[in-house]
């Protein structure tokens, strides 16, 4: 693949055969590909690409670096990464060993008929950032490689008309699977999750004391994932395993904080606290303050009166 300053955008499973110059796929909405059988000429794909499939590596033995935005990740044996269609990555500096394990690609399309085709966008991980790979272990290694030979058994097999069926069935035990392995990893980190929740705490708490809310608004889940150099979707998951809280809950179990702590030590009108924490309209605070607390914020200052 020859990189360019823009991305170059890829739309189909058989435009990445063309591109490794590789035989055409056997189905044009799904292929699965044998690392170690590639040759080193068409391995070293330098450049930024958006692919519109989904992608699925386990890698062993790869030198290169590869990035989401400006940041960029080395990476060694035994990881997975995913992509999701629209999402950019970047490959540089490929280096000389020959890399090992396996590349699922599939359409969207693929999936249609299927109810993989909607529990698919409930895998949060499909868009987690390259920094937030999996790990496996060695069993674990074994288990997702299995699965993987299997669909390239079942791809290189004759076509019939169960052979869309089982290649299906198998896609969504990986992603079952990656799902149990996601889980473990939040578990057996559980100090570097800690840690991540202690910044998010801090996060918030700088981004009410310097008044931002009054400049940017009301914090988001784009800011603070953004901040913290993960993905939206990977805090959100850490956090609801954790905690058993979506960020955004999070986001505004802190905003109903401050603003208690406001209407207990100012005389600030509900219309000014709504101003003042970032809300656009006065109406937005009251609801989220009633839902939250059963009250409205006139009331809760006069419960403390």
């Amino acid at each position: 693949m020859k990189g360019k300053n823009a991305p170059q955008h890829v739309n189909s499973v058989t435009q990445v055969h063309r591109i490794l110059e590789i035989p055409s796929p056997k189905h044009p909405l799904v292929s699965v590909i044998d690392l170690s059988t590639l040759n080193h000429s068409n391995q070293a794909v330098p450049g930024s690409f958006v692919n519109e499939f989904y992608s699925i590596f386990i890698k062993k033995g790869f030198e290169g670096k590869m990035r989401y935005g400006q940041q960029f990740y080395d990476f060694d044996n035994g990881v997975m990464i995913f992509c999701s269609p629209g999402q950019l990555i970047s490959v540089e500096d490929t280096g000389s060993n020959k890399p090992k394990g396996w590349w699922l690609l599939f359409h969207p399309d693929f999936l249609q008929t299927y109810p993989l085709a909607s529990k698919i966008l409930e895998y949060g991980f499909l868009k987690y950032e390259m920094n937030e790979a999996l790990h496996l272990s060695e069993d674990e290694e074994m288990m997702i490689a299995g699965i993987m030979r299997n669909i390239h058994n079942e791809y290189m097999s004759s076509i019939d008309n169960f052979s869309q069926d089982v290649i299906v069935s198998h896609i969504e035990l990986l992603l079952n699977y990656v799902n149990r392995y996601y889980n473990r990893q939040f578990i057996t980190r559980k100090l570097t999750n800690n840690d991540l929740l202690v910044k998010l705490e801090k996060l918030l708490d700088q981004y009410f004391a310097e008044d931002l809310p009054q400049m940017q608004g009301l914090p988001t889940v784009a800011y603070v994932s953004s901040k913290l150099n993960v993905s939206a979707n990977y805090l959100s998951d850490l956090l609801r395993l954790t905690t058993g809280q979506t960020t955004q809950f999070y986001i505004h179990e802190k905003i109903i904080q401050r603003a208690k702590n406001i209407l207990l030590n100012t005389n600030l009108t509900a219309t000014e606290i709504a101003y003042h924490l970032g809300f656009d309209y006065p109406q937005s605070f009251s609801k989220l303050f009633k839902a939250k607390t059963n009250l409205s914020p006139i009331e809760f200052r006069k419960s403390f009166n």
